[in-house]
């Protein structure tokens, strides 16, 4: 927390002069032309963002079983920039597109990962790539038993989603951050909460 009496840096007054689009063959990439004034200067700068909607992610935990439920999917950017398979283990996500954020995780969870929860717990909200990226995500977190599961999931074949739905224990998903076998932002800090707040009462 940020205390009173520490100085913060005020920033005001921002100003759009121009938006220019440089690609919307996919989602929306946009260059900004604005001005913003610091400590009584004011400066043009020009960024570039990409908008592609707001999102949900969720963690799957079944306490009695010490397990929770991830997915492994393909992931092109990742493969160009090191990712040798482009394959990521990851908490189960998805855009919001028309749906409020607790309707889009139910959908996205059933149809990725098969289960059809019950009840979700929103636990926060995060900007994911603030420097280039418009998106926030929303984080939420279920409990789920092996009664939930009502198809085998994987994804839309018609959305040409290949999903691969893992079932892995809560401590071993923990290690696999520290060996480098999930590199997900989202699932790191979804994991990182479930240990930090005891969820599995481990």
């Amino acid at each position: 927390m940020i205390k009173n009496n520490q100085k913060r840096s005020k920033m005001s007054n921002v100003k759009i002069l121009d938006t220019e689009i440089l690609s919307d063959n996919w989602y929306i990439l946009k260059k900004v032309t604005f001005e913003i004034e610091h400590k009584g200067i004011t400066h043009k700068q020009n960024r570039e963002a990409y908008d592609r909607g707001n999102g949900a992610t969720i963690l799957l935990y079944n306490k009695h079983a010490g397990n929770v439920v991830l997915t492994r999917q393909f992931r092109m950017p990742t493969y160009i920039n090191g990712n040798t398979s482009g394959y990521l283990v990851e908490a189960c996500a998805g855009l919001l597109d028309a749906d409020n954020p607790e309707d889009c995780i139910r959908r996205e969870t059933e149809e990725e990962t098969g289960f059809k929860v019950t009840h979700i717990e929103k636990i926060f909200e995060a900007y994911m790539s603030p420097g280039s990226v418009t998106e926030i995500l929303h984080f939420f977190v279920a409990e789920y038993n092996n009664e939930m599961k009502v198809t085998d999931g994987g994804g839309l074949i018609d959305e040409q989603e290949n999903i691969e739905v893992l079932e892995i224990p809560f401590n071993s998903a923990l290690a696999m951050i520290q060996t480098g076998e999930i590199k997900d932002a989202k699932t790191i800090m979804l994991l990182q909460y479930a240990a930090l707040n005891n969820l599995m009462n481990l």
